[in-house]
């Protein structure tokens, strides 16, 4: 009868265990682009007159950091 018991008890801990938070959405981000690529199109923003010349060098820098130069 304690045998039952303990199965159980390890039965209802199981299947309860999965239980709790809930509700929480993961998100992740993956990017397959390249360097090159990221400046190609930033190139071809700026000469379209999308960016600034500002917002150009400032976008840029912050592509060659993200690749560590």
């Amino acid at each position: 009868m304690i045998h039952t018991r303990v199965i159980l008890l390890v039965l209802l801990v199981l299947l309860f265990s999965g239980c709790g938070g809930g509700g929480a959405d993961v998100q992740t981000t993956t990017t397959n682009t390249t360097m090159g690529q990221e400046l190609m199109d930033l190139n071809d923003s700026f000469n379209k007159g999308i960016l600034t010349e500002k917002e150009y060098k400032n976008a840029k820098e912050n592509i060659m950091d993200r690749y560590d130069r």
